[in-house]
């Protein structure tokens, strides 16, 4: 029985910025979600069964912040309305920053929404690829909401896109953020995906590149302690690595309806989020389904769905046979097969290499250079998320060159 997890909702495909590397069609159409689209997809969701615990929705894939906050508190009373008393649900927006005021931080806090802003470094870095429709670069707008939330106190973390050149100068990305309190990071990279491809892969010796930024942010972190509470990237490849032998490791993004995002008109679909707004005659352009005429629970039996799975099946298959990262991965990200390799039945990606691959490198390599040390962090909180000691006590041990 599939088990939801996560529900991305695009309340408009319309983003009021044009960065250089989104992979999103659709981004000028103005369309708005419906009331009732929302109505079907939650109360189907809640009556599916498919709940084990708490579910995140996430508001993204366009600019949730183009549509007035009114449409969002009558969107959370509906679901709200629509919800099983013992379902914990939380929100979250993934927003470009630059229409953050004082009544959007008022609303975060009010309706406890998780807010993730995309910026990516300092203004140079940043308004290389985040640009306005005009052409302009978004940095000042983007970094006023920013501190518009520190002023307010509403909780953030950041996704920052890192490009070949933010890549080469981790002293100015780890300045950025300590200078504006930026305290939560996530790094993305540059992905080729849809339409899009990505500069960065292209360049020789990004791995490396990627390799030695992390090294280096890391070891930066951890002379500074107190100054990051999160660094996904990091605390995510040491938590992978040093979980206990017992835990269960679940890649969401190869577990039918896991993830289940629905675009503005109500349709369907899973595995990667991204799969949605993307054309493919062999499946389908990805839709299952539109929440509008068919039934949710309907959709886990249908012909697209069934072609999906097989080949991503396949895919994770290749992978566990192959691939010596398998227990960190769970099978790797199936748009980036699709858009990298060609097809879901396929192995590693440029991706997966970097962002699966070169992190479990990294912690690995410290960790055999703390030799028997290891043992004495394994009794310490070293597999919660964040992994303070390992960061502290480890990177010290590195070798600067």
């Amino acid at each position: 029985m599939p088990h939801i997890q996560l529900v991305v909702v695009q309340p408009t495909p319309f983003c009021n910025i044009n960065c250089r590397y989104c992979y999103l069609p659709d981004r000028s159409n103005n369309a708005v979600l419906a009331d009732e689209t929302i109505a079907n997809l939650f109360s189907q969701v809640f009556a599916s069964g498919w709940l084990q615990h708490g579910l995140t929705v996430v508001w993204h894939a366009g600019e949730p912040m183009v549509l007035p906050i009114d449409f969002y508190r009558r969107a959370f009373r509906l679901i709200d309305s629509l919800k099983p008393a013992e379902t914990e649900l939380t929100h979250a927006f993934q927003t470009n920053g630059t229409l953050i005021d004082d009544a959007w931080c008022a609303f975060f806090t009010e309706a406890d929404v998780n807010v993730g802003v995309s910026i990516d470094g300092p203004k140079r870095l940043h308004d290389i690829n985040r640009r306005s429709r005009s052409g302009h670069g978004t940095f000042d707008k983007t970094i006023a909401g920013i501190r518009r939330l520190r002023e307010r106190g509403v909780p953030f973390h950041v996704i920052s896109v890192l490009s070949a050149e933010s890549l080469a100068v981790p002293r100015e990305m780890f300045d950025f953020y300590v200078s504006e309190g930026i305290d939560r990071v996530c790094f993305n990279v540059e992905e080729s995906e849809g339409g899009h491809v990505s500069r960065s892969f292209g360049e020789t010796g990004i791995e490396d590149s990627y390799y030695n930024f992390l090294r280096e942010f890391w070891r930066m972190a951890a002379a500074a302690p107190g100054k990051f509470g999160f660094i996904r990237e990091i605390d995510d490849a040491t938590r992978l690595v040093l979980r206990p032998k017992e835990a269960v490791f679940f890649n969401q993004l190869v577990e039918p309806f896991a993830i289940t995002s629905m675009d503005w008109a109500g349709n369907i679909a899973t595995f990667s989020p991204e799969l949605l707004g993307l054309k493919s005659a062999a499946y389908g352009d990805f839709i299952l389904g539109n929440i509008n005429r068919d039934k949710l629970t309907d959709m886990a039996a249908g012909a697209v769905l069934q072609r999906m799975r097989r080949d991503i099946d396949a895919g994770v298959e290749l992978c566990r046979e192959r691939c010596d990262y398998f227990s960190i991965c769970g099978g790797g990200e199936p748009v980036n097969k699709l858009s990298e390799n060609g097809s879901f039945v396929s192995t590693e990606t440029t991706y997966c290499r970097m962002s699966k691959m070169r992190a479990t490198d990294l912690v690995l390599d410290l960790i055999e250079l703390m030799g028997n040390r290891v043992g004495e962090l394994a009794d310490t909180d070293i597999r919660n998320l964040g992994a303070a000691p390992l960061a502290t006590d480890v990177v010290a041990a590195v070798p600067v060159n």
